[in-house]
């Protein structure tokens, strides 16, 4: 069982990345897009482009999650998060862009839905490994713990829009 809620740990991954990657996939359309409507926003374009770059670079194999691992793919995301949103605030007035933000909007309900899920299979399999006796064969086959996803240092904070 503990193999299976392991397995389970590295499909649920899988779906994470997955959103990650179409949310990665959308932004290059976002951004010609709102090009074509907002050439002088330059500066906030460019950051999204470099924002999903660092974020595609950045790749967490789920046999080596680790929490610094994992620590560093957050602050990708979160950049690329933070980028996005600043993005959306710019062009919410130009009626073109409102189909893309709504996949974009679908996407990052889509990622809170599977790193939730992720996080229950994470705390399943860190409970199954950690009781008695099934912690002694955790331990002697190499059955660790896995990370959860920790809430962003600025999460706490309303971001800030000025134009």
């Amino acid at each position: 069982s503990m193999v299976e809620a392991d397995e389970n740990i590295n499909a649920q991954w899988a779906k994470v990345e997955n959103q990650y990657q179409r949310r990665a996939d959308l932004v290059p359309n976002l951004v010609n897009t709102v090009k074509g409507y907002a050439a002088h926003e330059s500066e906030t374009l460019e950051a999204v482009i470099a924002a999903r770059s660092k974020a595609t670079q950045i790749t967490v194999d789920p046999a080596n999650l680790t929490e610094e691992n994992l620590q560093k793919y957050q602050e990708a995301q979160g950049e690329l998060s933070s980028a996005l949103g600043k993005l959306l605030a710019i062009t919410e007035n130009y009626p073109d862009f409102l189909e893309l933000q709504a996949q974009l909007e679908g996407t990052e309900n889509r990622i809170a839905t599977e790193r939730s899920r992720y996080t229950d299979a994470v705390n399943a399999y860190n409970k199954k490994i950690r009781k008695f006796p099934a912690l002694i064969t955790a331990k002697i086959f190499g059955f660790d713990a896995k990370p959860q996803f920790k809430a962003e240092a600025s999460a706490a904070q309303a971001p800030t829009v000025e134009f």
